[in-house]
């Protein structure tokens, strides 16, 4: 059991959960978490995904016990049955869990068991959808938050914009969540390369939300002002077709690249000079994160959490 005496942690038993299907912020977080973890000599913890991935084997090469219940071979009671097992074995003291699927398999698993707290993170905001998808998400994420408020001990949110949102709007109470900024660690040293041009890049899944259809048209008009600026874009996702057939029309193919799904983001972002983000909403993209940290500035729109970290004229604009 955890106990705490004067804010010194004695002992606890920690139970991360999460998907690992992707490499994107919410399992950069958890891989960060987990450095940080296993730091602490008093706590003892244990990483469950849903899938193996970029996400496991990096936490494996640090020596943290990581069971893998992969979710294509598992129905959903079956992935109970399964993360319950691993639970009476571990015994855990909190279960954190990250995302909607994740939050309800660590609600389930731990019904019934009082010593066991639940937290939650949660990293941005529902997408929003169009016609009936709309009202089915809307539902679903109604219900959700429902058991988050009702159900887990305490939700972390990665911005106040979030905490607003949700006392406000979702019946939450302000004692049950915690703003708690997402984090990165800073590179030893920055070297910026030396290109006789200027590159501004952006970086993230290729989907609706991110709408990188924003960044191609800034391109075009930009790039009509000026013939030393070039435009990068790292990542993949459904709409890359559609991006590509847009720098074609524009006529960008020798100005704006798309880089794909980049494994080392260092030589990314040293190679920019500016970063941008065209997000219609995030929570605390670890991706601006991650350029500021390597000394570039921000051009952010003002959603999310993007306000409480970039400082105009400061950090970015």
């Amino acid at each position: 059991m955890a106990f705490f005496n004067e804010g010194v942690v004695t002992e606890m038993r920690v139970m991360v959960l999460a998907s690992g299907d992707l490499w994107a912020g919410a399992e950069v977080l958890v891989y960060q978490l987990a450095c940080g973890l296993v730091e602490i000599e008093k706590i003892d913890f244990c990483v469950v995904l849903l899938n193996q991935g970029r996400l496991a084997e990096e936490l494996q090469n640090l020596g943290i016990t990581v069971h893998i219940v992969e979710e294509s071979t598992h129905s959903f009671f079956a992935l109970v049955r399964a993360i319950r097992t691993i639970v009476t074995g571990f015994s855990p003291d909190v279960i954190h869990s990250h995302r909607y699927k994740e939050n309800l398999l660590a609600w389930l698993v731990a019904f019934g068991r009082q010593h066991i707290k639940l937290v939650a993170t949660q990293h941005g905001m529902p997408e929003m959808q169009e016609g009936g998808q709309r009202a089915y998400r809307s539902l679903r994420t109604t219900l959700f938050f429902r058991l988050l408020s009702c159900c887990f001990n305490r939700t972390v949110l990665v911005s106040a914009e979030m905490q607003r949102a949700l006392v406000g709007s979702y019946g939450f109470s302000a004692k049950d969540v915690i703003v708690i900024h997402n984090g990165v660690g800073t590179p030893k040293d920055v070297i910026r390369c030396s290109k006789g041009c200027v590159v501004v890049g952006s970086a993230g899944r290729l989907f609706p939300v991110k709408d990188f259809s924003l960044l191609v048209d800034i391109a075009y008009h930009v790039i009509l002002q000026s013939d030393v600026i070039y435009f990068i874009l790292a990542g993949d996702g459904p709409e890359r077709t559609l991006l590509e057939e847009k720098v074609r029309e524009y006529g960008l193919q020798d100005r704006f690249t798309f880089s794909g799904h980049v494994d080392e983001m260092d030589g990314f972002y040293r190679s920019l000079d500016i970063y941008i983000n065209t997000s219609v909403h995030e929570g605390m993209p670890m991706s601006v994160l991650e350029a500021m940290s390597h000394g570039l500035p921000a051009v952010v729109p003002k959603v999310g959490g993007l306000p409480e970290i970039v400082k105009e004229d400061v950090s970015g604009f």
